[in-house]
C-alpha cells in the first residue's frame, strides 16, 4: 500500500517537545507590573498605562508561535475542525490508557 504523507520535511524532535511544553500564557512586564497574555497575542495593552505593546518579535528569527500560526491557518480549511476534534479525542484516550 502506498501512503501519501505529503512533503518530506525534516522536523527536529526538539521542536515537537517545545510545542508540547509551550505555556498557554506568557508573562509580560511593563510599567513595573507583570501581567499575562495569550502565547499567541501579537500585541497587548498594559493594564497600568494602557499602552499597546508588541509582545511577539516578528524579527528575522522564526518563533515557535509561527509554527502554531501555520497550524491554525491549516485549521481554517473546510473539514479541518472535525479532523482536529477527532484527533484530540484519540490523544486524550491514549493518555488515559497510560
Amino acid at each position: 500500500m502506498k501512503l501519501n504523507h505529503g512533503r518530506d520535511v525534516d522536523i527536529p524532535w526538539a521542536l515537537i517537545e517545545a510545542i508540547k511544553s509551550s505555556p498557554v500564557r506568557r508573562e509580560i512586564e511593563h510599567c513595573g507590573r507583570t501581567f499575562s497574555v495569550s502565547l499567541f497575542d501579537i500585541y497587548a495593552n498594559c493594564p497600568t498605562c494602557g499602552a499597546r505593546i508588541k509582545v511577539r518579535s516578528f524579527s528575522g528569527v522564526t518563533e515557535i508561535e509561527e509554527v502554531f500560526d501555520a497550524v491554525f491557518e491549516w485549521m481554517n480549511q473546510p473539514g479541518a475542525e472535525e479532523t482536529v476534534q477527532r484527533r484530540r479525542r484519540e490523544i486524550a484516550a491514549d493518555s488515559n490508557d497510560e
